[in-house]
């Protein structure tokens, strides 16, 4: 733990309800982004059932499930992390974003690997509409990725300067709010995806 003494917190009263507020709020427009794309796969995916089967069999299913653990560890990493600093543990938080910003660069890593397959095989969005969706939905799932590690950076620079206590917490926890959210996406287009052919 850092022996320098944290600084004193400057939310006024009521700011961690409203922060929470905001970003449930925020969350629950990107619930309709991509509940609209989750229904156009389903729709696409009833009219046209053997086109969409024969498209699902060239995803690599081992790049989406070591997606999904990476991205299930970071969920854990961050939650470790928001526990540690509610007892006022600062360097047990900073150890935990940064393990939580090395497991996204790893996810998106992966998800280059995967995408530069494809293209080597001549796989593009518009090869057909299920390659259109499947790129849409993971390269829009992989600018959340993307804008979850600029907020856990911004969160791991404070944390540096003593921003954070047991006491003042709040924006950590709803960085940690909207990295659950990215993370649960995943999990929804996973077997969407990779396991439903």
């Amino acid at each position: 733990m850092s022996s320098r003494p944290p600084e004193p917190s400057l939310a006024p009263a009521g700011a961690p309800e409203k922060a929470r507020l905001g970003i449930w709020t925020f969350l629950a427009t990107e619930v309709l982004l991509f509940g609209g794309l989750f229904t156009a796969y389903t729709v696409f995916r009833i009219a046209h059932p053997a086109q969409f089967h024969s498209d699902y069999l060239q995803l690599n299913r081992l790049f989406g499930a070591l997606n999904t653990v990476v991205l299930i560890c970071s969920s854990l990493s961050v939650a470790i992390g928001i526990a540690a600093i509610r007892q006022g543990k600062e360097r047990a938080l900073q150890r935990c974003l940064i393990i939580t910003l090395l497991l996204a660069a790893a996810f998106l890593g992966i998800k280059y690997l995967e995408w530069s397959d494809h293209f080597a095989h001549g796989i593009y969005p518009r090869t057909s509409i299920f390659f259109a969706l499947y790129y849409t939905m993971t390269g829009l799932h992989a600018l959340h990725v993307m804008a979850g590690m600029g907020a856990l950076t911004t969160m791991l620079v404070l944390a540096r300067r003593g921003k954070f206590s047991a006491e003042y917490s709040t924006p950590v926890e709803i960085t940690g709010i909207y990295w659950h959210f990215v993370d649960l996406v995943w999990i929804y287009l996973f077997p969407l995806l990779y396991l439903i052919g």
